[in-house]
């Protein structure tokens, strides 16, 4: 402004410049304090007893650089994809979930995938595994073949940016297809019509993902839609914490309780199925005691609460993310009583408690990096890009002014 002749039009447009600047500082930091950051997910979040804590720890055990959150994450997918089709809860919830580990290079994210590729290879399920898809009708396809699917991807983070760069129609397709698949676990999903046959129906698809990418690329690449539609919301996001300290790891053979309850995983048929289980299974319904029930009646009432607020204060992607809340956290208590005991499970209070637990921290974690991160323009991401830049300067110097060459640079 100084190299400038201080006329009203230019002190008009400044005075406007600065406070809209001010003005979006203010609600950049009343929307920090509305979803606060509840910080990395606690340790003790991170252990479910039984056949998910076994094969974490043989993850963690084999690891070049051990990193808890990466072993849970696929020890929580494996036992996902196992109980596929086969058990469900009294409001008919499955086991198929989205997971989404999050990671900077050099921590090692492909080791809990390659856990999980062995222990089904030695199940006999290894027919079952998926390593990308690249496009839509692919998905199908491969679900029509083999209705339980684990697809483990990795850089996640580049198919989203591709869907929000919409240069694409087929990635466009893929998210809607992701979408259907999600909430079709517990009915039919049909497939798309061609030329050379009648239109057919996959019965009970059970999609599970276990997808690793780069934090702040992950959030970056996601699109106003992608946060708003139901995408988001449908997926569970783990993020890791600071490189594990690397060891000499030696070759472990898999524990054989860890085997034993993939065999079983592996020829468990549900008594309805009959000789139906490969086209129309009927699932075990796992039971719940009276003190889980009473645990997810107050977890669906303070993620109706959390939805109500964010409708009364306009916010789309609190409102899409909370809606999915409690499903997520039906889903999971599943997953915990199977994994606890597989031959006989029961929906404890126990597994309620952890799962609401879980769902409630990973939610605000999810809504606090989206709106950190996720951009509607490229001068968005710029904005949020100084004002991040703006923050490391203040964490460091507390009050002192930042230089205005360095913030150029």
């Amino acid at each position: 402004i100084a190299r400038y002749e201080p006329n009203d039009i230019s002190v008009a447009l400044a005075e406007n410049h600065f406070e809209q600047m001010f003005t979006t500082a203010e609600e950049e930091d009343n929307e920090s304090q509305n979803n606060p950051d509840p910080g990395p997910v606690p340790d003790e979040l991170l252990y479910v007893p039984g056949f998910i804590n076994e094969v974490m720890q043989y993850t963690l055990s084999t690891a070049p650089y051990p990193e808890p959150v990466l072993a849970f994450a696929g020890a929580l997918a494996l036992q996902a994809f196992l109980a596929g089709r086969k058990v469900r809860d009294a409001m008919d919830n499955r086991t198929n979930l989205y997971i989404i580990s999050l990671a900077n290079s050099g921590v090692g994210k492909d080791h809990a995938r390659k856990v999980n590729a062995r222990i089904l290879f030695e199940a006999g399920l290894a027919n079952g595994l998926g390593i990308s898809f690249a496009s839509g009708e692919g998905i199908e396809d491969r679900l029509f073949a083999q209705p339980v699917t684990l697809f483990q991807v990795d850089e996640f983070d580049s198919l989203l940016l591709r869907v929000s760069q919409a240069r694409d129609a087929r990635y466009e397709q893929i998210v809607s297809i992701l979408l259907q698949m999600y909430s079709a676990a517990s009915s039919l999903y049909v497939m798309r019509a061609r030329a050379n046959r009648d239109r057919t129906v996959i019965d009970q698809p059970c999609l599970c993902l276990f997808g690793t990418a780069v934090p702040k690329s992950f959030y970056e690449s996601l699109s106003p839609r992608l946060l708003t539609n139901g995408f988001l919301a449908r997926f569970l996001i783990l993020e890791s914490r600071k490189r594990g300290v690397g060891g000499d790891t030696t070759e472990q053979p898999i524990p054989e309780s860890v085997l034993d309850t993939a065999h079983w995983w592996a020829n468990f048929r549900p008594k309805g199925s009959r000789n139906l289980t490969n086209w129309h299974p009927v699932p075990h319904s796992v039971p719940q005691n009276d003190a889980a029930e009473s645990v997810f009646r107050d977890i669906r009432e303070q993620t109706d609460t959390e939805y109500s607020q964010c409708e009364e204060a306009n916010d789309p992607i609190g409102m899409a993310v909370w809606a999915r809340a409690y499903e997520k956290a039906r889903r999971l208590a599943l997953l915990y009583a199977v994994s606890e005991c597989c031959d006989d499970p029961l929906i404890t209070a126990e597994a309620a408690i952890w799962a609401g637990m879980f769902v409630e921290h990973q939610t605000k974690r999810m809504l606090y990096m989206a709106k950190r991160y996720a951009h509607e323009s490229e001068f968005d991401n710029k904005r949020k890009r100084l004002i991040e830049v703006l923050t490391q300067w203040h964490r460091q110097h507390g009050d002192e002014w930042m230089p205005f060459w360095r913030i150029n640079r």
